[in-house]
């Protein structure tokens, strides 16, 4: 006899939920989105968006020396790495090189301004005091005397040189040239100090820039941004070369020919000079065979020849060996970013056009064109 299996209470059914009574959340169901084609909401939008835009131009106008500070920094930090990386194949560590070069930098900047400054500062002194002399003695030419009785330049320069007011007009009296000097000094500084910063950190910063690539495309950034930097290291240090030499021809030249007196100062200003780009050997010259001329006439004709051999030396020998790993890039290419970067940052930007030149070419080249050749 089988006994009935025990069948509990059978649980009570939930009522159906009608319409209308479907489950809400506690703070009520979202309604729908805002529509952001609608002319108010377009509106809001697009002034925001347009008041942002404002805003940020105006941060970077004033930020505008800060950036540029930081740009020269960085450029001066990229010409220097090589020096670093050569320290590291002679077996030292990344830190202690980082280390020598420093101390190097510092010990050069240093030399100069224990050796040079008074000399150069001496010998600018001495140019100013002959120039009124100088300018007498352009009297005497027959033909610079005929000029000048028609427009009396040479009567102009010398009361202007001679004149009280001459500092005054050029750098705004004592407190412009203090405010002038203070703010070169402290650029320089600051310079100085991010250089060495961006130098001692230059791994880890292009490693950090990197890692803002996506992880696919990680290693071709890499490989690019590599090749950028050591395309701008290399022209800096090059352009640095190529200054040394003219400067120490310069140097070597007045020596030579007689012009000891100013020989230190004006074989500077050749090696400034020479750095910015097309014309800066050309009024490095200019400016010297000027001076020779005073010495004397033979003098001014050996030097303006002298010049006129020494930049076709370098235009067509030095250069080219010291930048051709550097920078590749055509002539007019050349012209058109020195003169672009001349109008938007002066002698800085004239300075810094080239190699970024160098770097826009190479990106084109190696991403936009290999792109349409494999279409």
């Amino acid at each position: 006899m089988t006994q009935a299996a025990e069948v509990g209470p059978e649980p009570e059914e939930e009522p159906a939920l009608g319409a209308g009574q479907e489950d809400e959340p506690a703070l009520g169901r979202p309604g729908p989105a805002f529509d952001r084609k609608a002319p108010y909401v377009a509106g809001l939008l697009a002034g925001l968006g347009l008041l942002t835009a404002v805003a940020a131009g105006k941060v970077l106008l004033t930020i505008s020396g800060v950036l540029v500070e930081i740009v020269v920094s960085l450029f001066i930090a990229a010409g220097l790495d090589p020096l670093v990386r050569v320290l590291e194949r002679r077996g030292l560590r990344r830190s202690a090189a980082v280390v020598v070069v420093i101390v190097g930098v510092l010990a050069v900047l240093a030399l100069f301004l224990v050796a040079f400054v008074p000399v150069i500062a001496d010998q600018v002194t001495a140019i100013g005091r002959n120039a009124p002399g100088w300018l007498d003695d352009l009297q005497h030419n027959h033909r610079v005397q005929s000029l000048d009785d028609q427009y009396h330049v040479i009567e102009k320069l010398k009361s202007f040189v001679t004149g009280g007011d001459f500092v005054s007009k050029v750098f705004g009296g004592v407190l412009g040239i203090g405010l002038a000097v203070l703010g070169a000094l402290l650029n320089a500084f600051v310079i100085t100090v991010l250089t060495l910063y961006f130098l001692a950190s230059f791994q880890s910063t292009k490693a950090a820039v990197y890692r803002l690539a996506p992880a696919s495309r990680r290693d071709r950034v890499t490989r690019l941004g590599d090749r950028i930097f050591e395309g701008i290291g290399g022209y800096v240090s090059g352009a640095f070369l190529v200054a040394l030499c003219a400067g120490v021809s310069s140097l070597v030249f007045l020596l030579v020919v007689g012009v000891s007196q100013y020989a230190v100062a004006l074989a500077f200003v050749v090696m400034v000079t020479d750095v910015i780009p097309m014309i800066g050997a050309t009024i490095g010259a200019v400016i010297v065979t000027a001076i020779c001329f005073t010495n004397s006439v033979e003098t001014g004709v050996i030097a303006a020849i002298f010049y006129i051999a020494y930049q076709q030396f370098e235009n067509y020998v030095i250069y080219p060996r010291i930048m051709s790993r550097s920078v590749d890039i055509p002539g007019v290419v050349t012209v058109i970013a020195a003169l672009v970067g001349a109008s938007l940052l002066g002698v800085v930007g004239a300075l810094l056009a080239i190699p970024t030149a160098a770097a826009i070419l190479m990106l084109i080249r190696e991403v936009f064109v290999r792109a349409q050749d494999e279409r």
